[in-house]
């Protein structure tokens, strides 16, 4: 059974929150990514589906596209779409894996994944900041912060969902505000306040607070007195296996010798 890393009912709280007062930036910016991405593909999608928290502003950028909560569950058919859209949700996933493997199974043959979501780089002066505050104060450590995955380990969980032609990479991104309590009202107008199921449900000791922000302005501050904040935004892409797709050659299958290839000699390894 797999164990649940977010309150859902917390998320879809933080989520409807901030529509009150959106600070969608980094919808914006993953937005523009995945279109410039999608220009760059020779091929013509019917059937997409984008999967996200924020259905408005999603549709606002690919009005022909069906849009699906990121539920446990996702609401999408098998083999109804050709194209599907993981946007800036997959964080949240308590099995992410899972959701790539619905994504999948709801891919056409040569059918195209394209996934957005923030990485393991995001917020790390946020993430450390709380920390030593906390630790300085309660002498203890809870849960503020979504795990992120990390790249080295992303193209392994496209493979595990069963894509073919995988690949990750990152946008990293810095965004400098006045304080760090300018950064955490970001954070909220963003949906993307603590809703993880095991944090402390209680309200955060404002003398904690206060000593994060000072530790972060100590150890992060510009010239300026202004904190940086470090936003990675992590990108998946995979295809649904077909047929008609490169694969790689069968070992000792090759034609032509490397070694004459670059002109140079052969020298046999010792056993």
């Amino acid at each position: 059974m797999t164990s649940q890393l977010t309150d859902r009912a917390a998320l879809i709280r933080n989520r409807q929150r901030a529509l009150h007062d959106p600070a969608l930036f980094l919808h914006e910016m993953a937005a523009d990514d995945i279109q410039d991405r999608l220009s760059l593909v020779n091929k013509t999608f019917t059937d997409k589906a984008v999967i996200t928290g924020f259905p408005d502003f999603w549709r606002s950028r690919f009005p022909d596209a069906t849009c699906s909560k990121d539920t446990e569950q996702l609401q999408l058919a098998e083999h109804s779409q050709d194209l599907v859209i993981h946007a800036m949700c997959l964080h949240w996933a308590s099995d992410p894996v899972g959701q790539l493997v619905q994504s999948r199974r709801a891919l056409r043959p040569d059918g195209l994944f394209l996934g957005i979501f923030f990485g393991g780089e995001t917020l790390h002066e946020l993430r450390r900041s709380l920390a030593q505050a906390e630790a300085d104060i309660t002498g203890g450590l809870s849960q503020r912060v979504v795990p992120m995955g990390e790249i080295r380990d992303l193209g392994a969980l496209l493979q595990r969902a069963g894509f073919a032609l995988p690949v990750a990479d990152s946008l990293p991104l810095t965004v400098t505000y006045a304080s760090a309590l300018d950064l955490m009202r970001d954070l909220r107008a963003m949906g993307e306040s603590n809703a993880l199921d095991g944090r402390q449900r209680k309200i955060s000791r404002r003398d904690v607070l206060m000593r994060a922000c000072t530790i972060y302005a100590e150890n992060f501050a510009d010239d300026e007195g202004r904190i940086p904040a470090t936003f990675e935004l992590m990108v998946l892409t995979g295809w649904s296996p077909d047929e008609s797709q490169p694969k790689p050659l069968r070992p000792g299958s090759a034609a032509a010798r490397l070694a004459d290839a670059l002109g140079t000699k052969e020298t046999a390894l010792k056993d």
